[in-house]
């Protein structure tokens, strides 16, 4: 089934500036890089510039496999979602580029990052450990929600919650 095809049951496309709002609002998200294999997924916390890029920090301790592949990845996807109930939910899938941030652009991103609400174990980790700023490029964007009741709290003409 097709997107559009879940129309009937609630499911709608958001425009660019939900998919924004939403991406500005949400913390983590997974990261897919190829292998010769299957993909590697890495669930990740980033900072999304408001624009057209996420910003991540990585471990880079020796034999980072995370840090090889995105220096060998033409192409990654990024996930972010979050699903409140059965009957609210988001889903925002990027397809993109990734790249280390040059030394000389990394004071200015990461005096802009929000990082606040990231993992304590990364956040004390990242204070003993090396450490590599990434930036994701988004080359395109699909996002999805569900904002509907249940089947029955829904009065005929009703619309949806957008946020």
């Amino acid at each position: 089934m097709t997107v559009d095809e879940f129309a009937d049951y609630g499911v709608a496309r958001m425009d660019d500036d939900a998919v924004d709002r939403f991406l500005a609002g949400q913390r983590v998200g997974v990261l897919a890089l190829p292998t010769d294999g299957a993909p590697s997924m890495r669930p990740l916390s980033y900072w999304f510039d408001g624009d057209d890029r996420l910003y991540f920090l990585y471990l880079t301790g020796e034999g980072s496999r995370k840090a090889d592949l995105s220096e060998r990845a033409e192409v990654a996807r990024f996930l972010v979602y979050r699903a409140d109930t059965r009957f609210q939910w988001r889903s925002v899938l990027l397809t993109g580029t990734v790249t280390a941030v040059p030394e000389s652009e990394r004071a200015a991103v990461e005096a802009a990052m929000d990082l606040r609400r990231r993992p304590d174990a990364l956040e004390r980790a990242s204070e003993v450990e090396e450490t590599a700023l990434y930036a994701f490029r988004i080359d395109e964007r699909t996002g999805i929600q569900h904002l509907g009741l249940p089947p029955g709290f829904q009065s005929e003409g009703s619309e949806t919650d957008e946020e």
